[in-house]
């Protein structure tokens, strides 16, 4: 027998976090209220929240939400016809999730072949692997909003592009994907 019942990993259903003052990270909301979560970098602190409240909630084209040593989540919003843009992470595996919206999703072994497409819709996980060209591109009406897990991190701790063009200058800046 397990010495857990279910649920064990909440003591409520709506408790989705804390904020107690410990030096420990966390959001609570309650279903119903218009309490919203801090969109800040939590990096290397136990963090809990309602990841599809956080990304709806986000309306940057990237956030860092978590930051830590071998790992990073970021929040994503790409208005109506925008891509995130060709690019390729050569020692960074990537996994996103769409939360809203709908787009398709291009990858391929270089930026001239991207033999692999699929349309992408809420639930839709998409995981590219190290070295991997890949795109991802808003093809409907509403904002499309996802979360990226990077491992190793992709972006310094605490990054904010409220738009793609911010995105594109903090990565000429860094010389194109070099942020570590």
């Amino acid at each position: 027998m397990h010495p857990y019942q279910f649920p064990y990993h909440l003591p409520s259903p709506y408790s989705v976090g804390w904020f107690d003052g410990s030096g420990y990270g966390g959001a609570f909301r309650t279903p119903g209220t218009e309490e919203r979560i801090a969109l800040r970098d939590y990096g290397q602190k136990p963090f809990v929240a309602n990841i599809n409240e956080a990304v709806k909630q986000n309306k940057t084209f990237r956030t860092a939400l978590w930051t830590g040593r071998h790992l990073q989540v970021t929040l994503m919003s790409l208005n109506p016809g925008e891509d995130i843009g060709l690019e390729m992470h050569p020692h960074v595996d990537q996994f996103l999730r769409v939360e809203q919206g709908r787009g398709i999703v291009q990858m391929g072994p270089s930026k001239h072949h991207l033999q692999f497409k699929r349309n992408v819709y809420d639930d839709t996980a998409i995981i590219v692997p190290a070295g991997t060209w890949h795109n991802l591109t808003n093809t409907g009406h509403i904002p499309l909003k996802l979360y990226s897990i990077y491992a190793p991190p992709n972006h310094p701790f605490g990054t904010v592009h409220r738009t793609k063009a911010d995105a594109l200058a903090a990565e000429d800046r860094r010389g194109h994907g070099q942020y570590f």
